[in-house]
């Protein structure tokens, strides 16, 4: 059986005298009302609640704006509307953030002479931004469908505490990774794969990037309370400041000051710090509907339990996504050298750019999903299971046409390096076959998420890729595949791991959704 997380309790009032006019929706919404009127503006006012004649909540003169935004919620409307809302500015910003991160490798990757091996010591970087990307997601992702959970049952003080515990383990789990990566970087990229001559540019990219590890982990990690909060647009401008600042810096810091990788370290660092500042900015300012407060930091155990496991499942996915690409780089250098250690980075940049959509409904979906079951409306959270599939298989199954048909297109965003164009073509191809059950794992794992089942949700992040794809990257180069080895073991995981993650999901948690909503009918 699934493990949900039931929604915390909540202090149950009704209208006294016209209770019978009073709807299970009217109630959710006064609950929201009620809650942040007393979070919000109680101690400014002590006028108690006056109920209207239907059971609805009057709001005291001037405070109309406070009151419309507590009522942000995604109990109405069509669910897929809800998604789509939610999912378009979140892709665009998504697709902000891909600039943000792939721009430094387009501007390496055309730097002229040496740039491929420029490219190959930025690629031996990926795993350790991705091991700081998954501290960044256990502690921010991990506490967003909590906090969403929470203010769909309308317990508002227990949502700030949450976000406030998610801000305070991101902080001090950002400490402790630039401290250990200035001390370990070093023998970390010898031991990913770099050779003498990429651990130049390796390290030339990672002593800078390192400094902004606070910005990026504040920048990413607490992003996702903005959305879930229902202010998409603004969680989207989080993303475009950034990049905009990177985009406009890379070039000036590359190529006029003559900076190379160094340069493209420094200009993701400032650009960083502009969006940290700005997220920072919304959550403590007045426009957010639970704002983030210095009360709320004070670390509580079981908070901090509650996130940590939620957000385990993703630390998993990162986690193994790090011991992945060290696999994948350790044994290419092994089997076919630096080429084809960028040639992975470019296979890797594209695929970053085909997740964007799947990403975006996925980070659109997770709050919806979460806030109806806080709610305690099944059906609109098996609507928008049922949406994110179709949409999910429908897209990739468009993506992988896309690749396997213009493949040298999508290779030379990255590198206009013949040669490793030359082996790297087919290998792109042979990468991205059965692309489209990714579309699977991330609705079976995006659902498991969303409704706290964390035991499922880590399973399945462990099965894909550290039962699946490490072994394979491993044992199909020495059995005789030699690099191609490589390049296979992503689409097989891909087949197994989607097809078993979306099966269990189907007979577990929406199985049980079915028979809530069956309960709930009779």
């Amino acid at each position: 059986m699934a493990n949900f997380v039931e929604p915390s309790p909540v202090f149950h009032t009704t209208h006294p005298v016209k209770s019978h006019f009073y709807s299970k929706q009217q109630h959710i919404q006064n609950l929201l009302i009620q809650r942040y009127y007393k979070y919000s503006f109680s101690k400014a006012r002590k006028t108690p609640l006056q109920y209207s004649p239907f059971g609805s909540i009057i709001i005291p003169k001037g405070n109309e704006r406070m009151a419309k935004r507590s009522r942000i919620d995604f109990s109405k409307g069509p669910v897929w509307r809800c998604i789509i809302t939610q999912a378009v500015p979140l892709t665009i910003a998504q697709l902000v953030q891909l600039l943000y991160n792939v721009i430094d490798r387009v501007y390496i990757g055309h730097m002229g002479e040496g740039h491929s091996l420029a490219l190959t010591g930025v690629g031996l970087t990926f795993p350790i931004v991705t091991l700081i990307m998954a501290f960044t997601t256990m502690f921010g992702a991990g506490g967003v469908p909590l906090f969403s959970i929470e203010r769909g049952a309308g317990n508002v003080e227990r949502a700030g505490r949450i976000m406030g515990n998610s801000f305070c383990l991101l902080l001090i789990s950002s400490v402790i990774l630039t401290i250990l990566g200035y001390i370990f970087f070093r023998p970390i990229l010898f031991a990913f794969g770099a050779s003498e001559d990429s651990f130049i540019y390796a390290g030339r990219y990672l002593k800078i990037y390192l400094i902004g590890t606070v910005f990026s982990m504040t920048t990413t990690g607490m992003n996702g309370y903005i959305s879930a909060q229902g202010f998409p647009g603004t969680g989207m401008l989080s993303i475009i400041i950034g990049a905009v600042v990177n985009i406009i810096l890379d070039p000036i810091f590359i190529f006029v000051f003559g900076l190379g990788v160094a340069g493209a370290a420094l200009a993701t660092v400032i650009s960083q710090a502009v969006s940290a500042v700005w997220v920072l900015g919304f959550l403590f300012g007045k426009k957010t509907v639970i704002p983030l407060e210095i009360k709320n930091m004070r670390l509580d155990k079981k908070i901090t339990q509650n996130i940590t496991k939620l957000g385990m499942s993703n630390f998993i996915m990162q986690g193994t996504n790090c011991f992945v690409q060290v696999a994948c780089n350790s044994t290419l250098q092994k089997y076919g050298g630096d080429i084809y250690v960028g040639i992975m980075t470019v296979a890797n940049s594209v695929r970053e750019i085909f997740m964007l959509p799947i990403n975006g409904i996925i980070s659109g979906s997770q709050p919806v999903i979460s806030y109806n079951y806080g709610a305690r409306d099944y059906q609109r959270v098996k609507d928008g299971i049922r949406f994110n599939t179709f949409m999910g298989s429908g897209y990739t199954a468009l993506a992988w046409l896309l690749v396997i048909t213009f493949p040298m297109f999508w290779f030379n965003i990255f590198s206009d390096d013949a040669q490793m164009a030359q082996y790297g073509i087919s290998m792109l191809k042979l990468y991205f076959f059965g692309f489209v059950f990714m579309a699977l794992q991330f609705s079976g794992q995006s659902t498991f998420q969303a409704l706290g089942d964390a035991k499922h949700a880590i399973f399945f992040s462990i099965l894909r890729k550290a039962i699946i794809v490490v072994p394979l990257t491993l044992l199909l180069p020495a059995v005789g595949f030699g690099v191609r080895g490589v390049f296979l073991a992503e689409p097989i995981s891909n087949v197994i791991g989607g097809t078993a993650c979306y099966l269990t999901m189907r007979m577990s948690v929406y199985k049980k959704i079915t028979e809530k909503i069956k309960n709930c009918r009779d």
